[in-house]
């Protein structure tokens, strides 16, 4: 019973967080959705694409259960899976995500949580683990990026939120003044610290 209950609360929350990921994308031209956004290239349609690509790697290969997706073998690992190319459109990495969550969901349905995996690229003693290890793992993993889609995305035009019922009408007035306050305590503070340095 309790097993059940925490498969379908992980589970859920993983759904959830997908979807928070995708609706990143919503209304972006092409250029925005794909163009780098930090010194690091992190971009909002790789962020996409990475995150497709590790679930395919941990509720596939993980589970003896290969993705049907073509992946490179997890050695050859390049950061390809970060960004999108120029031959490659949104339309086609939004579809492979959605295939790799169908051939996740039926891992996660099939399977109870203490079927046995196998992470090869995780070191020892830990690459054996268990199907609920790798939902908390991916979790976490969708859940940071999902954190950084946010940010991104609100960098891009502002607008943030979890989901697109919960997004609220910019008020680009309240925003400056709320940022100003901001400021002007960091800007208070500082002294204060150097001087206690």
């Amino acid at each position: 019973m309790i097993d059940e209950f925490a498969k379908d609360n992980l589970h859920g929350r993983l759904r959830r967080d997908r979807k928070a990921l995708l609706w990143k994308l919503d209304g972006l031209s092409e250029y925005d959705a794909r163009r780098p956004l930090t010194a690091t290239g992190t971009n909002l349609l790789g962020l996409v694409k990475h995150v497709a690509t590790v679930e395919a790697r941990y509720f596939g290969e993980v589970f003896d259960r290969p993705s049907p997706e073509p992946l490179p073998r997890w050695q050859d690992h390049d950061g390809s899976d970060q960004w999108a190319t120029e031959d490659e459109t949104r339309d086609q990495i939004i579809g492979f995500c959605r295939r790799t969550w169908e051939h996740s969901d039926a891992t996660i349905s099939e399977l109870p949580l203490d079927a046995p995996g196998h992470v090869p690229w995780w070191p020892e003693p830990r690459p054996n683990t268990n199907l609920f290890a790798v939902m908390v793992h991916v979790l976490g993993e969708s859940n940071r990026h999902a954190g950084h889609a946010d940010i991104l995305r609100e960098s891009l035009d502002g607008r943030t939120g979890l989901r697109p019922e919960y997004e609220q009408q910019i008020d680009l007035e309240a925003r400056a003044a709320y940022c100003a306050k901001i400021e002007q305590a960091a800007r208070s503070a500082a002294p204060i610290k150097a001087e206690n340095s």
